[in-house]
């Protein structure tokens, strides 16, 4: 076996003798087998943090990061910057639109990033319905009620078109608190 794979599976073998998911004495034989008997200092330096699982996962948390970060600066600035309503209405639809696709895609591969990409389309919105509400039906509560139905109802659309437990919870749980505020202020 040539000495970068060697050297991969070295690493990869003593990332999981660090993090103990696999007993230490598989471990101590496996690296024995794929160092083919070498002693393991004889070999270039071999060290956990060079292993792959380690580099994918802080790659994957910098990204959810970033965009967490991304998505509040442009929810701030949508809320605070009344003049560029409009432009900033069609960004983050747009931006809510690509989360969605984008989870869509990221789902099929059973990746972590698609319930995130889902939670953080769905802020965006409902941020977007309650700035809509605010700046052109301020005080309708049959709007706001509407509204905020209709997000409910794509939640649990999406919810059950894409068996996604959260998102159907969050729908019917919506619509029955809307349901019981409107009877409770009915009478």
């Amino acid at each position: 076996m040539t000495n970068p794979r060697k050297k991969i599976i070295l690493n990869e073998i003593l990332f999981w003798k660090q993090n103990k998911l696999l007993p230490e004495h598989y471990c101590d034989f496996l690296a024995t087998l794929y160092a083919e008997g070498a002693d393991l200092e004889e070999l270039n330096p071999v060290h956990h943090k060079q292993a792959i699982l380690p580099s994918e996962k802080r790659k994957l948390v910098f990204l959810i990061v970033g965009i967490c970060i991304a998505m509040i600066a442009l929810l701030f600035m949508y809320f605070t910057i009344t003049s560029l309503m409009l432009i900033l209405t069609v960004i983050v639809g747009i931006a809510a639109l690509t989360l969605f696709i984008t989870a869509f895609r990221v789902a099929r591969r059973n990746d972590l990033l698609a319930p995130i990409f889902h939670l953080l389309a769905a802020v965006l919105l409902f941020s977007m319905t309650i700035r809509i509400y605010t700046t052109y039906f301020n005080g309708d509560n049959i709007a706001l009620f509407c509204l905020i139905a209709a997000n409910c109802g794509v939640w649990l659309w999406s919810g059950i078109k894409m068996k996604l437990f959260y998102f159907t919870v969050s729908g019917v749980l919506g619509l029955l608190a809307l349901i019981g505020y409107y009877l409770i202020n009915l009478s």
